[in-house]
């Protein structure tokens, strides 16, 4: 197979594997297994064959001294891993002949694996990404996050709403993990700062403990593989005993509380003080724990601090770790002696920052009064850094800068901490420059770069649409998986007849399986011959999803006011979570499940127009729904995106996108062509000069009288009867508070739809433009974006 592994595994060896396995590490025989029982021999029998290539990994890295990368991220949405590895290992058809050699079906044993509940949405899946290209590539790497007992939560409806559930994915025992006690670091909190020796020491009021959990990550051929340290929180305190026999059993296990309360659960709801609290702690929770063991790391083969720039790279993924340079130049000055000024410059040669976002209530703040409470040696460190950015840019605006209006900027800090920062798209690292750090890229020219997101396509293609995969491997052979710039091959192909007859019946079946498995998760059916109308995604008004709903609102009430008119079947399937605390992405929420019961209800309308909500989003439900996905809505205000990746997914598997120019659904039309994609909209530079008429929403509704009649409808209470005024605050926003100008939008995106409908007509043609979208994407493998990394941010290169 590989270097590492030269002599083939036969089903045979491999069938001896999982049975020594699930008799001696599950403790079962074969005759009384059940799923989870063969799920984790498998699993346990494929991770024996990634610690090799780890193993080899870490030893060469040591041996040959190679700088490592550290990506820290509050999330990881790493989905299921089984099949993943199989693939990666080249062992997906062998695991699966040996298991069915024992009777059991590979496809539904790998099913039974929970999704590891790390993160929330596209934040965590690139970082899912960026680990396995890392791997791919060679790059020694580590990430760092934390061990969520509960992630962020399971979505489930009660009556068409929202309700949270606590994720119990660690009910079961973890099968990829290796548990490291042995890797454990104090992390303290409040207390108070004393000089000593004339050194700042911090003398913590609280404390916890971080313990690892590895998680190897395997590339591509299973050449490379580097780790996934998540974080697990420990009392630093032993029981109190005393307290307990005293009948104190709250006191008894305060320490206890404070340590599982720490990794718990991801983005704790901060609308209170305590709330807002946690999520600092998590933070910092997370990045002294990383940033402890990378010097520990550092320091075990080399004594001088000055020359960690050249063996560390440390890239803060978002605002959440942007502690991790306070904290490292505390460890630098406090423990270790380096003066002030030279620590910063140590931590900015090795700190990068990725912003992820231009939306003001995403660029995290923190009151001054928080930080100084739980962090006060990290306050006094801030507000030094920007006093001393502030003396050597004397000219820097008033109003720019990490401590202002009583409140510490993390965007500013990540900014000034970092010797790079990048945006993830063209269009947003221009907008990045010119709306979010105009004046800190005046003064930092050249410090903004642009690595625009990629995804991995030995998990997007290969893995969850091998219909799709086995064609191009037939079309253009095989090794496209670690090269996909080698799609462009697909296009010499387009041209036959029988190849477009092949991509289009691939689409069809996988568009039947999730018609089967749609009825079963929701009850109800839709027909494969209808078009797919994807957007799956998190649920947030700039996102737009209703401006999706309102047109299909519009699209029922045409069909009814017109039914004898050439209707397109279409199934809108919608796909997300709302924050618990976001009340406004509920209602929406529960908007579409109201209007989905009136609409699949209606005899008159059922067969050409279905709606389709099924609760809990995550990485195995987005593979499921992706590759059966005709039309991908990607329908964000211009301006608010910064890439998105489910643009870039949706694409490489053959759908067609109906989108505005946001994101990186710039660059993906510029590739894919302008005639196999649907635009609308008003551009980033038409919404600001749009929102300076205050009458902007009325102008654009009073326009159309589409637009009229499906705010009226809800007016009215026609899709909640027995709450007529349920969706009036909806309705009211869209009059008066469209800051996301869902109705300026409304006639273009009516107008693109249509054209998707006289698209799809010509059935032939549709399969073309779609072939042509997945031939065109090899730019958006998420190896060609850790390539840019590797080069424009981490200064290193490949250990292969």
């Amino acid at each position: 197979m590989n270097a590492l592994h030269p002599a083939p595994l036969t089903r045979d060896a491999f069938r001896a594997e999982i049975l020594r396995h699930l008799t001696y590490t599950v403790g079962k025989d074969a005759s009384h297994a059940s799923l989870y029982d063969w799920r984790m021999a498998l699993s346990f029998a494929l991770r024996d064959r990634i610690v090799t290539p780890w193993f080899h990994a870490t030893r060469r890295t040591w041996a040959e001294d190679h700088k490592r990368v550290y990506y820290l991220s509050m999330e990881f949405l790493i989905g299921r891993i089984l099949e993943d590895a199989a693939i990666n290992l080249g062992l997906r058809e062998v695991a699966a002949e040996a298991l069915a050699d024992l009777g059991q079906d590979f496809a539904t044993v790998a099913a039974t694996e929970p999704d590891a509940a790390l993160g929330n949405g596209g934040l965590g899946r690139l970082a899912a990404c960026y680990m396995e290209s890392m791997a791919t590539l060679g790059c020694p790497a580590y990430g760092y996050g934390i061990r969520y007992e509960h992630g962020l939560f399971r979505q489930e409806f009660e009556n068409g709403q929202q309700v949270e559930l606590a994720e119990d994915w660690l009910s079961q025992k973890h099968a990829w993990e290796f548990e490291r006690p042995e890797c454990a670091y104090t992390i303290g909190f409040k207390g108070q700062v004393e000089t000593q020796r004339g050194r700042s020491v911090w003398v913590a009021g609280e404390s916890v403990r971080a313990s690892a959990y590895d998680t190897p990550v395997v590339g591509w051929a299973g050449r490379w593989a580097n780790t996934l340290r998540l974080w697990g929180a420990l009392p630093t305190k032993r029981f109190d005993l005393a307290r307990f026999n005293s009948g104190d059993y709250a006191a008894a296990a305060e320490s206890e509380t404070l340590a599982r309360t720490i990794s718990r659960v991801l983005y704790p709801e901060d609308a209170t003080y305590q709330g807002k609290e946690l999520r600092l702690k998590q933070e910092y929770f997370l990045t002294s724990a990383a940033i402890q063991d990378i010097l520990r790391r550092y320091l075990d083969s080399h004594s001088d601090l000055r020359a960690l720039p050249a063996k560390v790279a440390i890239q803060m993924n978002d605002t959440h770790p942007a502690l991790a340079g306070p904290e490292l130049i505390r460890i630098l000055t406090d423990h270790h002696g380096i003066g002030f000024g030279e620590a910063v410059e140590i931590a900015r040669a090795c700190l990068g920052y990725t912003n992820h976002t231009l939306l003001p209530e995403a660029l995290e703040r923190w009151s001054t009064w928080l930080m100084g409470n739980v962090l006060p040696r990290h306050m006094q460190i801030i507000e030094r850094i920007d006093e001393d950015h502030l003396k050597a840019h004397p000219k820097r605006p008033h109003y720019v800068g990490i401590v202002k209006h009583h409140e510490v900027r993390m965007g500013e800090l990540a900014f000034i901490s970092s010797h790079r920062v990048n945006g993830v798209s063209a269009l947003h690292t221009d907008l990045v420059k010119a709306r979010l750090f105009p004046e800190l890229d005046a003064l930092h020219p050249g410090r903004i770069v642009n690595q625009t997101n990629g995804i991995t396509p030995r998990r997007w293609l290969r893995m969850a649409n091998p219909r799709l995969a086995t064609l191009v491997t037939e079309a253009i052979g095989a090794g496209w998986e670690d090269d996909l710039d080698r799609l462009a091959g697909l296009e010499g192909h387009v041209g036959d007849a029988a190849f477009r007859e092949r991509f289009a019946a691939a689409k069809r079946a996988n568009k039947a399986e999730t018609a089967d498995w749609i009825r079963r998760a929701t009850g109800t059916t839709v027909s494969p011959d209808a078009i797919f109308d994807v957007q799956v995604k998190r649920i947030h008004e700039y996102k737009r999803q209703l401006l999706n709903l309102l047109h299909t609102i519009a699209v029922w009430h045409d069909i009814r006011q017109n039914p004898n008119a050439n209707h397109v079947p279409r199934v809108k399937i919608f796909a997300g979570k709302a924050a618990p605390g976001y009340v406004v992405a509920k209602e929406i929420i529960h908007l579409i499940n109201d209007v989905a019961g009136v609409i699949n209800a209606d005899p008159a309308t059922r067969d050409l127009l279905r709606v389709v909500y099924p609760p809990n989003y995550n990485v195995s439900m987005a593979e499921r729904l992706i590759p059966a996905a005709d039309l991908s809505e990607q329908i964000s205000t211009a301006g608010k995106e910064a890439s998105g990746t489910g643009n870039m997914k949706l694409s490489l598997n053959g759908a067609l996108t109906i989108g505005t120019l946001d994101g990186a659904n710039v660059e993906i039309r510029d590739h894919v062509g302008a005639e196999n994609f649907f635009l609308f909209g008003l551009t980033a530079e038409e919404v600001l000069e749009r929102r300076k008429d205050p009458d902007h929403a009325r102008h654009a509704i009073m326009e159309s009288q589409m637009l009229q009649d499906v705010l009226q409808m809800l007016a009215e209470g026609r899709f909640s009867p027995g709450q007529p005024g349920r969706y009036h605050g909806i309705v009211d926003r869209v009059w008066n508070h469209d800051y996301f100008l869902v109705a300026s939008d409304f006639a273009s995106y009516c107008a693109a739809q249509r054209a998707v409908d006289a698209a799809y007509q010509d059935g032939d043609g549709w399969s073309r433009k779609a072939a042509i979208n997945t031939a065109r994407m090899g730019f958006f493998s998420s190896d060609r974006a850790i390539r840019g990394y590797m080069r424009d941010i981490w200064n290193t290169g490949s250990a292969l």
